[in-house]
């Protein structure tokens, strides 16, 4: 029977647990289809810290409680002021720009594998953040939306930089400006999602797909989602020396010998991450 590990997270709508070396976080307001609220945006930054420096942790899946992924931002939240004061503008950017970080930032950037499991909506800033995992496996019930302009709003959360990455800059210019609903195959055409099952696949596909990443090689992962990275703001020399350096620092490693000997031996790889 496989382990579980309950993280507390200090709210009960964001939980995590480790299983099989897979930290498995949920957003857990499915009255709310996922919507993002403060309490659950607030336990983010700790629990990805957490499970980023935690070595039982191999790989992430960030998935929804019932029948949706991510509403985005709590729409009804927002009209709902009850702010004393006011905060100024400066405030307002300041307070975005730190919450984002801890959210998106620290989810794109960290150096385990990530996988988002897609079912229902995600929309908004929950397809950014879904967007932010390495990989994402949906439902057929799945639907992408960036949401933003069909409520007067530009976007956050990283959502420019990540849909230009994923979809290519043409077609995040189309899927910003109409906000068009997007079903899981046709998400599946423009790359947006990795692979599609049905809904009552969902859970069990994304969580072996998860157990197949937790199982690789940690240092090899950590240094291809370096390489990766660093595309994004280097030429192809530069590119080339950055490689052979991350190259042959996974060539030192046990788990390089490991692989090596196990690919000899005919027999699959037991890499220990170091």
């Amino acid at each position: 029977m496989t382990k579980r590990l309950e993280i507390d997270t200090g709210t009960t709508e964001l939980l995590a647990e480790v299983r099989d070396g897979v930290a498995v976080i949920t957003l857990n307001r499915p009255e709310a289809r996922n919507a993002l609220s403060d309490s659950m945006l607030q336990a983010w930054s700790g629990l990805i810290k957490r499970v980023g420096d935690d070595p039982r942790v191999r790989s992430v899946l960030v998935t929804g409680a019932g029948t949706a992924f991510c509403a985005g931002g709590d729409v009804k939240s927002m009209s709902q002021n009850t702010a004393r004061v006011e905060p100024s503008f400066d405030e307002r950017v300041t307070a975005l720009c730190e919450e984002q970080r801890a959210v998106i930032g620290a989810l794109a950037t960290m150096k385990k594998p990530t996988v988002a499991a897609i079912a229902g909506p995600a929309a908004g800033a929950g397809f950014a953040l879904a967007l932010a995992c390495d990989m994402r496996i949906a439902a057929q019930s799945a639907i992408l939306t960036t949401a933003y302009a069909r409520i007067g709003l530009a976007g956050d959360y990283g959502i420019t930089w990540l849909l230009s990455r994923v979809a290519g800059f043409a077609r995040a210019r189309e899927l910003l400006l109409l906000s068009d609903r997007i079903n899981s195959g046709r998400a599946h055409e423009l790359g947006l999602v990795n692979r599609v099952v049905p809904d009552a696949d969902l859970r069990e596909s994304a969580f072996a797909l998860a157990v197949s990443l937790a199982e690789g090689p940690p240092v090899a992962f950590r240094f291809i989602k370096e390489n990766l990275d660093h595309t994004l703001s280097s030429s192809l020399i530069e590119l080339l020396d950055y490689e052979a350096k991350n190259h042959i620092r996974a060539k030192l490693t046990h788990d390089y010998k490991e692989g090596v000997r196990a690919f000899t031996e005919r027999r699959k790889a037991v890499f220990e991450g170091r």
